[in-house]
């Protein structure tokens, strides 16, 4: 069996899906029918950069949705692998809500709506507070933490990546106040990144209220894929439970580094990355070696590895 991994914002780049859009019919019209949902012009965004917008929280999501789900859609389509071969789904942040939408979980029409939303709310929530995040590289969450701690900085770990990158939240003032100290202390690079707001984080509370009035009113289709939650990272085959868990996700920390783990002590073995960049699998190796690991992003990444039945 196989899991099927999404990443998140970070993952974009220009141009991203267009080989996919311009050589499949199935991944012209999954484009299309995003357009027409989110009522955004991802393709014009993702292929010419239009207005900037590609890194834009805004747009950034729905654009990377975009591209993962229509790979994801090419590739049940133009390869033997189906749904009936997925024992789970999971992504980074926005990419679990890619997850839902290709586990047919939740609808294409619902998961393009919400995560429309979803990035309007995180690129304009927070206003009156200028925040940020900054990656730290080089130790892993609980040495991060413990230098938090012991120094008092208003600061939260929002992503933990792998064993060697964390990415922690906070106003911009206390992420600069706190530079030296991490670099001082074993912490080999601190990189600030560039996002509208403190991600994952409390600054995002108000924003995740917001988003759970829609997120209540999602509809959840039963089916056997299982969903490894960001927020506790664990694995969930009941929809009750990977809805609730979704209410939480954006103003907490997402753990990568456990829902690895848990792939592992769950003895999964095969995973394939959907979608654009190879982020997740480059911090999937940092965490365990027991994987096999595969990328598609690229038409050339399906000829590697898979067997074609046709291509238009």
């Amino acid at each position: 069996m196989t899991t099927i991994v999404f990443p998140g914002q970070g993952s974009q780049n220009v141009g991203m899906g267009k080989d996919f859009n311009d050589n499949f019919k199935i991944a012209n019209q999954a484009y299309q029918e995003i357009e027409d949902y989110s009522q955004i012009n991802v393709r014009k965004i993702i292929f010419e950069n239009a207005g900037n917008k590609l890194d834009l929280t805004q747009f950034t999501q729905i654009c990377i949705f975009a591209t993962s789900y229509v790979i994801f859609k090419t590739i049940l389509n133009e390869t033997d692998l189906q749904l009936d071969n997925i024992n789970i789904m999971m992504g980074h942040s926005l990419g679990e809500y890619t997850s839902l939408a290709c586990s047919n979980k939740i609808s294409l029409k619902d998961c393009s709506i919400i995560l429309k939303r979803r990035g309007e709310l995180m690129n304009n929530e927070v206003i009156e507070i200028d925040t940020g995040m900054a990656a730290l590289i080089g130790k892993d969450s609980n040495y991060v933490q413990k230098i938090i701690d012991d120094n008092n900085f208003d600061l939260e770990i929002a992503n933990d990546n792998s064993p060697m990158q964390i990415v922690i939240s906070g106003a911009k003032k206390e992420l600069n106040k706190s530079k030296d100290t991490f670099l001082k202390i074993g912490i080999r690079k601190f990189v600030p990144l560039n996002v509208s707001a403190a991600f994952h984080s409390k600054f995002m509370l108000k924003a995740q209220e917001k988003l759970n009035i829609d997120i209540n009113k999602l509809n959840f289709s039963e089916n056997k894929i299982s969903i490894i939650s960001n927020f506790d990272a664990n694995v969930y085959s009941d929809n009750v439970l990977i809805k609730k868990n979704l209410q939480f996700q954006m103003a907490n920390k997402v753990k990568w580094t456990d829902s690895i783990k848990k792939l592992e002590e769950i003895e999964e073995k095969n995973i394939i990355e959907i979608g654009p960049g190879k982020v997740l699998s480059g911090l999937i190796n940092r965490i365990s070696k027991n994987f096999n690991i595969k990328s598609v992003n690229e038409i050339g990444d399906l000829s590697k590895w898979m067997k074609l039945k046709k291509y238009l």
